[in-house]
């Protein structure tokens, strides 16, 4: 029986009794208080310790704050974009759209910047506090520093070239290049190389992407490796950056 029903239960017996004796002494805390259900967790609400670290900003790299129009159309959806940070850098420039619960606030004088929440209790801002942190912070690093994936090749006969032209796809964009894998298909495997990601190939086994978006590199490199994807018997496929996968035993029928 459940906490609330036993305590309708209690609460009969007395009317039925009309007497508190007859009830016994331990029973009359619950019959003092109505039930209040217990929070699974004892400890207080905290704050984001991820979402309220501030970003220190390189020297060339600026920030810009951007007014976003609002749109006429009603939408159901928490995050629709009414401000905008711009990020620019030597490396490129990118806008981050901002939820309309979240602000940030730049500090010239120590060159860093600091998101914070409208209501930090509200379990859908404090989530997506830490993201967008983390979203700027690469953001950050894109245009500065730029993002990088490497990926190995480990197989007989596993090469990766890159081509000016393609044979089974077309490009997209002038002077788009194209990833060229031989991966023990009777097909050659070509791969268009996103918009502001460049590929090269130090090694014939080893395959380099740079970028100053992180989404869209790695996005890339996890469509290389879906071709061939590590296998745990004799460890063949493409590896992403430090990727290792544990061999097991071989089947004996």
């Amino acid at each position: 029986m459940s906490c609330p029903a036993v305590h309708r239960s209690l609460r009969r017996l007395v009317r039925e009794s009309q007497a508190a004796s007859s009830v016994s002494v331990f029973l009359l805390p619950c019959l003092a208080k109505p039930y209040q259900a217990r929070s699974f967790s004892c400890s207080t609400a905290s704050h984001s310790r991820i979402g309220g670290a501030a970003i220190s900003i390189p020297p060339e790299v600026s920030l810009r704050f951007l007014d976003l129009p609002k749109s006429n159309v009603r939408s159901r959806k928490k995050d629709v974009p009414v401000s905008a940070v711009e990020v620019a850098g030597p490396l490129g420039q990118m806008t981050l759209p901002l939820p309309p619960y979240l602000a940030a606030k730049h500090n010239t004088k120590s060159q860093k910047v600091t998101l914070s929440v409208g209501d930090p209790t509200i379990t859908h801002q404090r989530a997506m506090w830490g993201t967008m942190r983390a979203h700027l912070q690469n953001y950050i690093l894109g245009v500065s520093e730029g993002h990088s994936c490497v990926l190995r090749l480990v197989g007989v006969g596993y090469r990766a070239t890159i081509e000016n032209t393609a044979i089974t796809k077309k490009p997209e964009y002038p002077g788009q290049q194209f990833v060229s894998l031989k991966l023990g298909y009777a097909h050659p495997i070509e791969l268009p190389i996103p918009l502001g990601v460049k590929a090269s190939v130090p090694q014939p086994t080893r395959i380099l992407l740079e970028g100053c978006e992180k989404q869209v590199v790695a996005q890339f490199a996890a469509e290389i490796r879906e071709w061939r994807k590590p296998e745990p018997y004799k460890g063949k496929g493409i590896f992403v950056n430090n990727e290792t996968i544990k061999l097991k035993a071989k089947k004996i029928k």
